[in-house]
C-alpha cells in the first residue's frame, strides 16, 4: 500500500528524516579527532536526557537485552541476591537474565496492569537485616502492560530503611518520553536502547551508571568480557571505544538529541502525556477497556486494549496488518491473545496519532468487532481541541 507506513508498535518507532540523513552521511576514522569530537557532544547530550551531572554514561553496539546483561554482569556475582520487581513479560525477562548468571531473584510479583507497590518493596527490604540482597531491580516502563511504575517512590521506600541495595532500573520505552531522573532518583544503573523515545533504529545498549555502581563492579565476579564497562569507560576518556562503535548510530543519535533538547525535555514529556491520553479516551470511546487498573500508572508511551470477548488478539493484529499496513504490539506474557498494543512515542504528533486511530477503528470493524465508527476519534479529536498544546510555563 503507498504512503507512509503505520509502525504503532511500542518500538521501534519511525526515524525522523532528520535523523536519517544524519545516519546516512560518510563514516569516518572512529579513532580520529573529529569522532572524539562527535562522541564528547553525544555523551552529554545523554546525560542531559537522564538527567544526570554525575552518572556515567556506557555505548555498546548491541541492544536494550544486551544491557540488561551488562547492568548484571557489572555489578554482580554468582550467588549474588536481588529483589526482582516483576509486573509482565519484560520484567520477567529481566529476571531471567539475571538467573543466567547464577544470580538469586526474590520476586515480588505484581498482576499484570498493575504497577510495581513501592511499599511492598520497602517491606521486603526491611525484613533483608543482614542486607544480603544487593541489588533491586525494576522496570520504569512495563511495555506488555502499557503501566509505569513509581519509581521515585520506590527509591524513597530505599531511604527510609537506609537499605545498601543497588537500584537498577530499566528505561527502554520510557527514556526521552516519560520524566526520569537518575540523579534525583538515585538510580545506580539506567539502562535503555535507541529505538523508543530516542528516535533511532535499533543496535545500541546504552547505560547510565552511578559511583555506587563503578564501586561495586571492581568486586563483582560475573564472567564478562564484551559487556565489561571498564574498558569502555577508560577508552571513551580519550574519545574511542575498544571496539568498532556503531558509528553510523552515533551520527543519527547526535541530531535526536538536539531535537529533543530543541523541543526541551519538559515539553516532549508533555507532548507524550497529551497523546497518551487521547489514544486512551479514543479506546473507551470505541467501547473497549484498557488493561491497567490505575490511572496513576497509565503509560505515556503505550496503551494496552483489551480484546472484546471471543476474540483473538493477535489474530486482530495480523488483520490490521493484512487490510491497512497498520502495525499494532501484539499480546506477550500471559495476556497473550488477550490484548493488542498502540504505542504512541517518539517521533509522533496529534494527525499521525489520530490517522492511527481511525484505523483501529477501521480494523475493529472489519474484524467483526461491534465499534461505534467514529466514537473513538472524535473523544480524541475532542480531547486535543481542548488540553494545552504546550506544558504549563513553557
Amino acid at each position: 500500500m503507498p504512503g507512509r507506513p503505520f509502525l504503532q508498535i511500542p518500538g521501534p518507532t519511525l526515524v525522523p528524516e532528520m535523523v536519517m540523513r544524519a545516519i546516512s552521511q560518510p563514516l569516518i576514522d572512529h579513532r580520529g579527532p573529529k569522532f572524539a569530537a562527535l562522541l564528547r557532544e553525544v555523551l552529554k547530550g545523554l546525560r542531559d536526557v537522564f538527567q544526570t551531572k554525575e552518572g556515567q554514561i556506557v555505548l555498546y553496539p548491541g541492544s536494550g537485552t544486551g544491557a540488561w546483561e551488562a547492568s548484571i554482569v557489572n555489578t554482580l556475582s554468582p550467588g549474588d541476591r536481588v529483589l526482582g520487581c516483576v509486573n509482565g513479560h519484560f520484567s520477567a525477562l529481566f529476571c531471567q537474565t539475571a538467573r543466567a548468571f547464577g544470580i538469586e531473584v526474590d520476586v515480588i510479583e505484581a498482576p499484570y496492569g498493575v504497577g510495581i507497590a513501592a511499599d511492598q518493596v520497602e517491606e521486603r527490604l526491611h525484613g533483608d537485616k543482614g542486607h544480603k540482597i544487593k541489588a533491586v531491580i525494576v522496570v520504569h516502563n512495563e511495555t506488555s502492560t502499557g503501566v509505569t511504575s513509581n519509581v521515585a517512590a520506590i527509591r524513597h521506600g530505599m531511604d527510609r530503611i537506609g537499605h545498601p541495595a543497588l537500584f537498577v532500573v530499566d528505561t527502554v520505552s520510557s527514556l526521552g518520553s516519560i520524566d526520569f531522573r537518575f540523579d534525583e532518583w538515585k538510580v545506580d544503573v539506567a539502562l535503555t536502547g535507541p529505538q523508543k523515545g530516542l528516535m533511532l533504529p535499533p543496535g545500541m545498549a546504552i547505560l547510565a551508571i552511578s559511583e555506587k555502581a563503578l564501586l561495586a563492579s571492581r568486586a563483582a565476579r560475573c564472567p564478562r568480557s564484551f559487556w565489561d564497562w571498564t574498558p569502555v569507560l577508560e577508552r571513551n576518556s580519550r574519545g574511542e571505544f575498544p571496539y568498532t562503535p556503531a558509528t553510523a548510530l552515533i551520527f543519527g543519535l547526535k541530531e535526536s538529541l538536539s531535537m529533543l533538547a530543541e523541543e526541551g525535555l519538559a515539553q516532549v514529556f508533555w507532548r507524550h502525556a497529551r497523546l497518551a491520553e487521547a489514544c486512551r479516551r479514543a479506546v473507551r470511546g470505541m467501547g473497549l477497556k484498557l488493561l491497567p487498573k490505575n490511572e496513576q500508572e497509565y503509560s505515556n508511551t503505550v496503551t494496552a486494549v483489551c480484546m472484546s470477548d471471543g476474540f483473538d488478539s493477535d489474530a486482530f493484529v495480523a488483520h490490521a496488518q493484512k487490510t491497512l499496513d497498520l502495525s499494532l504490539g501484539i499480546g506477550l506474557g500471559k495476556v497473550k491473545g488477550k490484548v493488542f498494543r498502540i504505542g504512541h512515542l517518539g517521533s509522533l504528533n496529534e494527525l499521525e496519532l489520530l490517522g492511527s486511530l481511525a484505523a483501529v477503528e477501521m480494523a475493529l470493524k472489519s474484524f467483526g468487532i461491534a465499534v461505534p465508527m467514529g466514537a473513538g476519534l472524535a473523544a480524541a479529536e475532542s480531547y486535543l481541541m481542548e488540553a494545552p498544546t504546550h506544558v504549563a510555563g513553557a
